[in-house]
């Protein structure tokens, strides 16, 4: 554990020195470092993770620069980021090429691995109402938090629970077994209120979704 945990502050002292803005050339190729290869952003040079979820609905992986310029030919006018609006070169990045190619970049902050918060459950709910069709979401990799996203989206269509599941596997690169589990268990917690009586997705988020008590019947059943 001990080694694990000097791991990770060795990985996060590394991405510190490359965190930067696009002022100058040097912090240019220092951003462009940090997202080919801090962001593992090498591995969606050719894969994309993408997918159509309802009409006009797309999921994905997080997009390059250059590939933002082919979804806008699509006639996507619209990206939701899951990753947060954050400083992080990778956005930086996406922004300028979202701005370059006409496409408004709008954003929610998702956890793969901890209870999304209710507010940017419910943000990211009212982008779903609201953003003009056609309209691409991502996270990292396409596979955890875009798989939540994809599930709650046809939920709120009025999609079935096992529609919305499928959003959430193997397919996507998500693995129920692992930490990102608590994701499928959110859908698990509302699957058994259905079974009490009616209530939309978004109503159940708003009224009685819990993060920390998801959280604390998450970790008994691990």
């Amino acid at each position: 554990m001990e080694q694990a945990n000097w791991l990770k502050r060795c990985e996060r002292a590394l991405q510190a020195r490359f965190r930067t803005d696009l002022s100058t050339p040097v912090n240019r190729r220092r951003a462009w470092v940090f997202l080919l290869l801090l962001d593992h952003g090498l591995l969606r040079l050719w894969w994309t993770n993408q997918a159509q979820v309802a009409p006009g609905v797309w999921r994905s992986n997080h997009p390059l620069p250059g590939r933002i310029a082919r979804i806008a030919a699509l006639g996507v006018r619209d990206i939701l980021s899951l990753r947060g609006t954050v400083t992080s070169p990778g956005y930086l990045l996406e922004r300028e090429a979202c701005d370059a190619a006409g496409i408004r970049l709008h954003t929610v902050s998702l956890s793969a691995r901890n209870a999304p918060a209710r507010v940017e459950l419910l943000a990211m709910i009212d982008h779903f109402r609201t953003l003009p069709r056609p309209f691409l979401f991502h996270c990292k990799s396409g596979a955890d938090r875009a798989g939540l996203a994809a599930a709650i989206c046809l939920l709120d269509r009025g999609g079935s629970m096992a529609q919305a599941r499928a959003q959430l596997s193997p397919r996507f690169l998500h693995f129920r077994w692992s930490k990102t589990g608590i994701l499928d268990h959110l859908l698990d917690l509302y699957d058994q209120r259905l079974a009490l009586s009616s209530i939309t997705i978004r109503d159940w988020i708003m009224q009685e979704y819990d993060p920390a008590a998801l959280t604390l019947s998450y970790r008994a059943l691990r």
